[in-house]
């Protein structure tokens, strides 16, 4: 049996801590699917179909990795494909506390799901989606923080 996994996040931008969770995910499951939260409570600084597009171009090369949007719950999506895990990259201890409550919520939806959980290596730990904003706002270079698909649409905004 295929083990299907769901990697979701807003992924506004997808950064090099999150393609290394991608990839390291990959030599545990079968597929994974990287699932895009379209939230509207949160505001963005791409699109969704900005995203979409940023990450189809990133994973091009796996062919066992596709890419989705969802407005619902992620355990009601992961229910559809038929995916039993749940994928989330932890940095820090602040991350642990969010995750357990966000692995709390998901298993009163569905018990079946499980979360799996990978470490952010040490050079990745202080890399979130935020931060990257932040320093290219500033005029730092995030060259060696995101993919190179990321980087052609955050030049796109200067």
């Amino acid at each position: 049996m295929k083990k299907i996994a769901i990697y979701p996040g807003s992924f506004d931008p997808m950064t090099i801590g999150h393609l290394d969770i991608l990839k390291r995910s990959l030599e545990v499951f079968d597929e994974v699917i990287v699932l895009i939260a379209n939230n509207s409570k949160k505001k963005s600084r791409f699109s969704i179909n900005e995203r979409l597009e940023m990450i189809k171009e990133i994973i091009q090369d796996y062919s066992n990795v596709s890419v989705d949007i969802t407005d619902g719950l992620t355990v009601d999506y992961a229910k559809k494909v038929g995916a039993k895990h749940l994928i989330r990259g932890l940095r820090a201890v602040t991350d642990f506390e969010y995750e357990f409550q966000l692995a709390a919520a998901n298993e009163f939806c569905n018990p079946d799901i499980d979360m799996i959980f990978f470490m952010g290596h040490n050079d990745k730990s202080f890399i979130n989606s935020s931060t990257v904003m932040e320093l290219f706002e500033n005029g730092m270079d995030v060259s060696s923080l995101v993919p190179a698909p990321v980087l052609k649409h955050l030049n796109k905004l200067k």
